[in-house]
């Protein structure tokens, strides 16, 4: 006799199953995973990706006995946990970056839909990866969970352990510092054309 699978349970519930029932901890795996991949992946590549990702869950799965409960979703505290290794990991986002300065263009599909914006974007591939390496640790962290994530100030926060003021300081002073340099990227750019 087949057993129906449980509902849909929160990730809060997920973890607390999981302290008696271990394998119960794959609901949280299959409901994040991808997304976290996705993340890790934009950042060093989907080959270092892999390992991060692997070292996320192992690090989640030993600590969950440490997750807050009355957090009823988890997905900030494995961001966070993400975050954490790619530190371990900040010469492979390095050479992934640098990577996208000269690959990125190359990578363009030719189909006619959208072909300026594709050319605007690769143009700027090269500048944006360059500028996310001159930020700070923090800064990159923040402006890059927004960017890729979507993550709010608030969830920011909880992932990279910081105050939400910190969180949203550090987003305002990365994407200034961004734009600043994309600006001068972009003037020169007009001064050589």
């Amino acid at each position: 006799m087949r057993v129906a699978p449980a509902a849909a349970t929160s990730d809060a519930e997920a973890v607390r199953a999981s302290l008696t029932a271990p394998d119960r901890f794959e609901e949280l795996f299959a409901r994040h995973a991808p997304a976290i991949f996705r993340y890790v992946a934009a950042r060093v590549g989907a080959s270092a990706a892999e390992d991060i990702v692997a070292e996320t869950f192992t690090t989640a799965f030993r600590r969950r006995a440490k997750f807050d409960l009355a957090a009823a979703n988890a997905r900030p505290w494995l961001y966070g946990i993400a975050a954490n290794r790619l530190h371990k990991h900040r010469d492979a986002e390095q050479r992934w970056l640098e990577r996208q300065l000269l690959d990125r263009p190359e990578r363009q599909r030719d189909d006619g839909a959208g072909i300026d914006d594709r050319l605007d974007a690769a143009r700027l591939a090269p500048q944006l990866a360059a500028a996310l390496l001159t930020l700070s640790v923090g800064e990159r962290d923040v402006l890059l969970l927004f960017a890729l994530e979507d993550f709010s100030g608030d969830e920011i926060a909880a992932a990279l352990g910081i105050r939400p003021g910190t969180a949203r300081s550090r987003l305002s002073r990365g994407r200034a510092q961004l734009r600043a340099l994309l600006e001068h990227h972009l003037n020169e750019g007009d001064h050589h054309d």
